[in-house]
């Protein structure tokens, strides 16, 4: 089963606690807590929130960046980019109780982050996407391609999302490279009926 990873992202239509619950009502049960310009104390805060609403749907949910909320509200995991702390300190910290993530632009990227210990990657930007500052260069189909097979000549299995740009038409050709996951966040909260696109967006992944 391919899974769908659900990044949060406020808008002018929704807050950050809104954009779990559509995902969650849409069928989604991995959310990413994504509050890049926000303290440590607010993103506690809106995540202890967010942990319940997820807890209520078996549902798991990640922290970007900030390892210590992670482990004081007792999330799932957390995803490192690649100017956050290093997966080998953040492991240091929770313990190997948490899953930790990484983001990758490269197949030399995986294989460092793999060193590091990491659980999954999230591998990106497919496309050019606005939510994100400071993009990698895009990698688009081809390169996912390649990357993957990389990936299996080096025996490497590590679960692989594939993030950046990623709308609903391009989900068939991303799996079909190997990719386990796509992480989408503002095709969903674009969409006219958010948690209907999700629904869809689900069957889509797992072919239905």
């Amino acid at each position: 089963m391919n899974d769908l990873l659900f990044i949060t992202h406020q808008t002018e239509r929704y807050s950050y606690l809104q954009s779990v619950e559509i995902a969650l009502a849409g069928g989604c049960r991995r959310i990413q807590l994504r509050m890049k310009d926000a303290s440590p104390e607010e993103v506690e805060k809106i995540g202890i929130r967010a942990k319940e609403l997820c807890d209520n749907q078996g549902a798991e949910l990640y922290i970007d960046d900030h390892v210590a909320v992670c482990k004081n509200i007792r999330a799932t995991g957390v995803h490192l980019g690649k100017t956050d702390m290093s997966p080998r300190e953040a492991r240091q910290i929770l313990g190997n109780d948490f899953i930790i993530g990484g983001t990758a632009n490269t197949f030399e990227d995986i294989q460092l982050l793999k060193n590091e210990g990491v659980d999954y990657i999230g591998l990106g930007p497919f496309r050019f996407t606005t939510t994100k500052k400071n993009l990698s260069p895009v990698i688009g189909l081809d390169g996912y391609r390649r990357i993957m097979q990389q990936c299996k000549e080096h025996e490497i299995n590590l679960p692989v999302f594939a993030i950046g740009g990623i709308t609903s038409d391009d989900i068939p050709g991303i799996i079909g490279v190997g990719i386990l996951g796509i992480a989408l966040s503002s095709t969903i909260l674009g969409a006219e009926n958010p948690i209907e696109e999700t629904k869809r967006i689900i069957r889509i992944m797992n072919n239905e």
